[in-house]
């Protein structure tokens, strides 16, 4: 049996019901571009298999996990393993004509942020992502303004997904048992965001800048980039604390600082 290593941060679903439910949830079909990612020792491997009609691309880095994978999988019809890194796999090559991706998989917490970001590469490409991580990480994903889990990583996905929030699994689902809460996430992404910022960039620097220190107003954090007299002709108040904002607010910011640097 291949046992977990804490330096690819593995974690190996083994709950029939959870594993029911995450599948039940994506609602993979035939003839559908399913990417699995981290499939670990195959858990939901098989059941997507079956839901795919045996048409599946997983991609795992664990070298010593592909043989196990080959052997468990060897009467799968179409099933394509990918030994690679998927924070630096070029998911374009998976895309066959008009077809999107549809992701999936339990990330490991030291790579889940990285690895959602790198996917948003090919957002237009994505039909949605199904992910398991730690509880907390999908309250940021999903959080709203005023939320105390609302911050950078959720504004920034939010940007390009819509995030939904579907279920929490327990510890006891995994080998080894994590110390805490996991919890499913899907995220969509959006054909395009609802107010588009000039420059991703630039938003990305507004929204750092603007959480710095949570506790202090617009007026404080954002001085590096535009004054209080500017925020306010935003129709935006330079008092408030960054977690009260809407997303649309931070690209209004970024715009302006965008236009102006580039008058």
């Amino acid at each position: 049996m291949h046992k977990a290593r804490k330096r690819f941060g593995q974690n190996f679903l083994h709950d029939s019901r959870i594993i029911d439910r995450i599948v039940a949830s994506i609602a993979p079909k035939p003839g559908q571009r399913v990417v699995e990612i981290g499939p670990g020792r195959g858990a939901l491997t098989e059941p997507l298999l079956a839901a795919t009609d045996g048409d599946l691309d997983i991609i795992e880095l664990d070298r010593d996990l592909i043989p196990i994978l080959r052997a468990q999988f060897f009467n799968a019809k179409n099933l394509r393993i990918h030994e690679a890194d998927a924070l630096r796999y070029d998911y374009g090559q998976l895309i066959q004509g008009d077809e999107k991706l549809r992701l999936v998989g339990n990330l490991p917490y030291n790579i889940s942020t990285p690895l959602m970001f790198h996917l948003l590469n090919w957002a237009g490409q994505i039909r949605d992502m199904h992910f398991m991580l730690q509880k907390e990480v999908v309250e940021r994903l999903c959080a709203a303004p005023g939320d105390s889990a609302y911050g950078r990583l959720g504004i920034m996905m939010q940007y390009h997904c819509e995030a939904r929030y579907l279920f929490t699994v327990p510890p006891g689902s995994f080998q080894p048992a994590p110390k805490v809460d996991s919890a499913i996430v899907r995220l969509t992404p959006r054909a395009e965001p609802k107010v588009a910022a000039d420059s991703v960039d630039m938003l990305s620097t507004v929204v750092r800048t603007a959480f710095s220190q949570r506790r202090k107003t617009l007026r404080n954090n954002l001085k590096p980039l535009i004054d209080a007299a500017d925020i306010e002709a935003l129709g935006l108040n330079p008092g408030a604390r960054a977690e009260n904002l809407a997303i649309t607010d931070f690209v209004h910011i970024a715009n302006a600082l965008h236009r102006k640097e580039n008058a």
